[in-house]
Order: C-alpha cells, then structure tokens, then sequence
C-alpha cells in the first residue's frame, strides 16, 4: 500500500460492482490514518458522475472510510445543522494514492435532528439483480446497513457533532 499522511490530498474513486467507475471526488485532506479508519476533509470539490457531469460541492465535508466495515460516511457541515450521507460499500483501499471503493446503492441519509432514513431500497434491488450479487454479498451488505443503523442510534462514533467539529478544525487548519 502507498504510504499516505497527514495532510496528503487524494482524489476519490466510487466503482460500482461491476467495474464501473460511479462518481469521483478530485481531493480529499487526510486528517487521520489509523488501522481501522481513513478520515479526511474536502470543500468545494469537483465531483463528476459517470455520465460527465460534474459539480463542486457546497459545503465543508469531513469523510470516514473503513478498512473492515461495508459503509463509509460523510458529514455534511450545512448553514442548518450536520447531516450524515452514509454509503453502504466495500472497505476502501488506497490504489496509487487514490481513495477507492465499490458502492452498493443503499444510504442512510442522517438529519441535523438526529433522524434518519434508509434511501435507494430500489435501486439495490435493480442492480443486485442485472450485476448478479451472491447471495452471500448480499447478507454482507444487509449486515453493514444493520452496523451501521445501530451505530447511529447509539450516536457512536463518528455520530458526535463534537467529533466533526475537532476534525473541522484541523481540516482547516490544514488548508489555510
């Protein structure tokens, strides 16, 4: 594995389980690297679809990716409040200092109340069945959506607007 650091910028790369290249990020600020977690930072980055359309972000996002988990999540710093984009997807892995993963449809979207709700029911179904997901991916996946629900409801880590907050701050400390 490439040796990364603190303070390193790396694209994103999502692929979707057949290959594809989803979405990417152009950058991402590692404020931490652990044996379990990535943390990164990122504003106002360019993020472009498959189809080539592409959009810079709005606000400040602090990003965790796992090393052993099936979801990564983005902490979204909104004028009202934090919101969580959690995608259900494989452990990263860094490729040439890139960030990669492979993405599987579902999210839980967190609101800055603290409710949540599981998105994209569908569009898993779909893409379980034209990109032939086993039975035993499948299972993976409901499990890491299950992890991940209930480390939401017991506001774990990094479910902690103080969390966010520290990471913020050295994301910006990083990039002034």
């Amino acid at each position: 594995m490439e040796k990364i650091k603190i303070g390193d910028n790396l694209p994103i790369h999502c692929y979707k389980h057949n290959g594809k290249l989803h979405r990417t990020w152009d950058d991402a600020i590692v404020l931490e690297i652990t044996d379990d977690v990535l943390v990164c930072g990122n504003h106002k980055t360019w993020i472009t679809e498959a189809d080539g359309r592409s959009h810079k972000t709005k606000e400040p996002a602090i990003i965790f990716f796992y090393r052993d988990k099936w979801f990564n999540i983005f902490a979204q710093i909104k004028k009202d409040g934090l919101f969580y984009k959690c995608n259900i997807a494989s452990p990263f892995l860094i490729d040439g200092k890139i960030i990669k993963f492979i993405d599987y449809d579902l999210d839980l979207k967190v609101f800055h109340d603290g409710g949540f709700r599981v998105l994209d029911k569908n569009e898993y179904k779909y893409h379980k069945k034209i990109m032939s997901y086993s039975e035993e991916l499948d299972m993976v996946v409901k499990n890491g959506l299950e992890e991940l629900i209930d480390i939401k409801k017991q506001n774990l880590y990094p479910f902690k607007e103080e969390v966010i907050k520290n990471y913020y701050n050295m994301y910006k400390n990083l990039t002034e």
